[in-house]
């Protein structure tokens, strides 16, 4: 479960940046839960092929990641942000 919410939270941050079909793919499989199967027959093409491209999105998502570092600099703020005290500094903050 950790590793589809950090995907997810991936996807957020760089989901643009994969193809339409990657996108589509992962938003139906990681989203709205659907199986490879139901992609499959939704689509009309093999699981293999939904799969593979779900893995490869993963994989550019995890690249972006390496390079960017977007999601491990949001889990740094939101720490930084829990220790302040004031908590009309801290809502506004997390509205941000």
């Amino acid at each position: 479960m950790e590793n589809k919410l950090y995907y997810i939270d991936l996807f957020d941050f760089y989901g643009s940046l994969l193809t339409e079909k990657q996108q589509e793919y992962f938003t139906e499989y990681y989203h709205h839960d659907l199986s490879l199967s139901e992609l499959a027959d939704n689509h009309e093409i093999s699981r293999n092929a939904i799969h593979k491209q779900i893995k490869d999105a993963e994989h550019k998502l995890d690249f972006y990641e390496e390079k960017l570092s977007l999601y491990k600099k949001k889990k740094e703020l939101y720490a930084i942000i829990e220790k302040i005290e004031d908590k009309k500094i801290r809502e506004e903050l997390e509205e941000l």
